[in-house]
């Protein structure tokens, strides 16, 4: 593919992931700094490197101490390379892919390591980080409550239906069986899902992703330490994009996607991605997408134009979002197996997606897989996607 620098932006050279790693998600009895290390050092081996090859780094998390980054690169060597943290909510990797890539592409660094690590508290996140004062006096402030306002919306809107959510969730947890670092590997067929305890109408057990532990590793490197290094399947990074919604999260906008908006920030995100990455959204093989919860994706495949609004039930109840569909989404189980930690998560679908183009993933690859899409939405109305392709 014909590279696509944006001067105007400072990208002059394109950007790739020449190596990945990851901890499996979960609850562990280990530090962060020891999870972290573990993605660190499996994607640097990837990439055929040493932390002493690392130019830049960036270390994404939100539930962690002052200097995560540096602690995590104290069990592996300080090496005097400028180690930054970065936050943006369920986003925050994508920040770190943004800004290596912005490194790389403007010539500033040839080799940038992007991670992310989290330990995040057992059962709902604290609503108190994320929410005012007022609104959790008031019991406004678990996050559930509003995805389940969305999906019943959405349910009064076009008439989706409690078994079409639950599809996701059952596909999901089936794709999780073949993930060995998923935290959750069981799968339940339908009527489980159905059955499983309702959390908050008509979202279920089964439906939702718990907030947990992981780390993933990404090494972004040029055309350079490409040749440089020898490495045999760098995986191109089409774009990156992160955005923020336009509206206040006490307006519950930003967790909300009304009918008429046309404009939410799922679509103002990935049309900038489709656009950077010079592609339509009928160019992608396979998406890692936010599933948060169930209703999350069948909310997903909508705004990120992979069906009209109001047809995202109908698609997963078609089986072309499965692993042998024509568009195969969260092959590797989604959030709702793998846990979301955080910090982690968006670089937990980068990996994903760098195996699947690479061919590497196992009894999860997708045939013919040449471009793949993340995407995240969290807190705030963060919102990111990243496209990956073959070179």
């Amino acid at each position: 593919m014909t590279p696509t620098p944006d001067p105007e932006s400072g990208i002059q050279r394109d950007a790739y992931v020449g190596g990945v790693g990851i901890h499996e998600f979960g609850r562990f009895e280990k530090s962060f700094q020891e999870i972290g290390a573990r993605a660190v050092e499996e994607a640097l081996a990837d990439a055929g490197m040493s932390i002493h090859d690392v130019e830049h780094a960036l270390c994404s998390n939100a539930y962690l101490p002052v200097s995560a980054g540096i602690q995590v690169f104290e069990r592996l060597g300080r090496t005097g390379i400028p180690i930054s943290d970065v936050d943006a909510a369920s986003a925050s990797a994508v920040v770190g892919v943004e800004y290596g890539r912005y490194l790389v592409g403007a010539g500033i660094a040839d080799v940038v390591l992007a991670f992310g690590v989290e330990k995040s508290p057992s059962g709902f996140l604290d609503p108190t980080n994320i929410y005012p004062e007022w609104m959790c006096e008031l019991g406004l402030s678990q996050n559930p409550q509003y995805w389940a306002m969305n999906a019943r919306r959405h349910m009064h809107e076009y008439g989706t239906t409690e078994e079409q959510i639950a599809r996701v969730a059952e596909k999901n947890h089936r794709n999780s069986t073949d993930n060995p670092n998923a935290h959750y590997t069981e799968a339940f067929d339908l009527e489980e899902v159905l059955e499983s305890r309702l959390v908050c109408d008509p979202i279920r057990l089964l439906e939702l992703c718990p907030p947990n532990e992981g780390a993933a590793a990404a090494v972004i490197v040029s055309e350079d330490a490409i040749e440089e290094y020898g490495l045999a399947d760098p995986v191109r990074i089409g774009s990156c994009v992160h955005t923020t919604s336009r509206f206040p999260l006490q307006q519950v906008a930003s967790y909300c996607t009304t009918p008429t908006d046309n404009e939410s920030v799922h679509r103002q995100t990935a049309d900038l991605a489709y656009e950077r990455a010079g592609i339509a959204v009928d160019d992608v093989d396979v998406a890692e997408v936010q599933d948060t919860d169930a209703f999350c994706e069948i909310e997903a495949y909508e705004e990120l134009r992979f069906c009209d609004r109001g047809e995202g039930g109908a698609l997963v109840e078609s089986g072309a979002t499965e692993r042998d569909g024509d568009l195969p989404v969260n092959v590797s189980g989604g959030l709702i197996s793998k846990g979301e930690p955080i910090g982690a998560s968006h670089l937990g679908q980068v990996y994903e997606l760098v195996l699947q183009i690479r061919g590497d993933a196992g009894p999860r690859q997708v045939d013919g897989v040449e471009t793949g899409l993340a995407h995240v939405y969290g807190a705030h109305g963060q919102c990111g996607v990243t496209v990956l392709q073959e070179p």
